[in-house]
């Protein structure tokens, strides 16, 4: 029983994305209706998919661990345990749990609704492609043979040839570039400063406006919890520079702070970081009161939430729509192709 209860549950399947979702709406089902954390916690232990989680939950807890890392060394989804790594500040876990859960949910969506829309394209694709091979190494040669008497003929077929030859040959280092860049960047990251990250950042055009408002949700909703807890400024800067969930927002906080020390208002100093919305800085310079702020902040982070999700459900509707285009225009041309040299071959008749 002792060796239990030193190693509990050392062997655990992970959870699926899903089955975390759940487990977040029962935990705060149960604690919107007054159910203190472990007892909560017992009570989804008595669901057969959640049992052994539950007690590796309750063992971490009360070996001293937050929630937040109870539920990462229980392998939950990094997005979960992100967000709920400032819930412990302000004391409202439940009102922390209910909005990561909410967030993860419609992350979810956004990743269903994103593969949905690349599975056609990447069937029509592995489809696609064996074709065209095909039609390089074996359909065009016989054509060129077909028409080699006819005067230019030959010479449309070869540029085609040729010009499959450049695609296959474009997409191949197109594949191993971007496998590449990903590997390298995940082992040099950590390696790299914050300061030249940045600067790297803000040469993507792209990936630049979707890490201002990421980073401007991020700040918000943290700043938000932690003025709750009746913090100065300076106080909940100083406990986001610490944090090492977000680097971004660290190196901000750790950048405020040291100018909050030269006397600088926090207004003018939100607007000078090139990955914060001006309008976080506008906020600041309005508000006075803690209570206001707050809710000027919890509402700016749900317009900037409502403002990702359309911008992803946007990008969503134009992936399936230029895909088919693309490939439409290719099928066209190949088509074009082999049927011109057949007019010529009409006219001579």
């Amino acid at each position: 029983m002792d060796i239990f209860l030193k190693h509990p549950l050392k062997k655990h399947n992970k959870l699926s994305n899903q089955q975390q979702l759940r487990f977040l709406k029962r935990l705060n089902h149960l604690l919107t209706n007054g159910y203190p954390l472990i007892e909560a916690l017992n009570s989804i232990a008595w669901t057969k998919p959640f049992s052994n989680l539950s007690e590796k939950i309750i063992f971490e807890l009360k070996n001293g661990a937050t929630f937040d890392q109870a539920l990462q060394k229980s392998a939950f989804h990094p997005s979960i345990t992100n967000y709920l790594s400032f819930s412990m500040s302000n004391e409202n876990l439940q009102g922390n749990i209910q909005r990561c859960y909410k967030m993860f949910e419609q992350k979810l969506k956004y990743n269903s609704k994103f593969k949905q829309a690349i599975r056609y394209p990447i069937l029509l694709l592995t489809i696609f492609l064996p074709i065209l091979i095909l039609l390089k190494q074996v359909v065009l040669p016989s054509f060129i043979d077909l028409y080699q008497g006819i005067p230019g003929s030959s010479t449309i077929l070869v540029i085609t040839i040729s010009l499959i030859d450049w695609l296959l040959l474009l997409c191949i280092i197109t594949f191993i570039t971007v496998c590449i860049l990903a590997l390298s960047w995940q082992r040099m990251k950590r390696s790299i400063s914050i300061e030249r990250q940045i600067k790297l950042y803000t040469r993507i055009p792209i990936y630049r406006a979707f890490l201002t408002t990421q980073t401007s949700f991020l700040f918000a909703t943290q700043f938000s919890t932690l003025i709750q807890t009746g913090l100065s400024f300076k106080a909940i800067l100083q406990q986001m520079m610490h944090q090492k969930k977000h680097p971004l927002i660290a190196h901000y906080a750790k950048l405020m702070t040291a100018q909050l020390r030269e006397g600088r208002q926090l207004p003018a100093l939100l607007s000078q970081f090139d990955f914060l919305d001006k309008p976080l800085a506008n906020i600041f310079q309005k508000d006075s009161n803690t209570a206001t702020l707050k809710m000027d902040l919890h509402v700016y982070a749900e317009g900037l939430m409502e403002e990702m999700e359309t911008n992803m459900l946007k990008l969503i509707t134009y992936i399936q729509p230029m895909f088919f285009i693309i490939i439409g225009c290719f099928v066209l041309f190949i088509y074009i192709t082999l049927m011109w040299p057949m007019f010529q071959l009409i006219k001579t008749i």
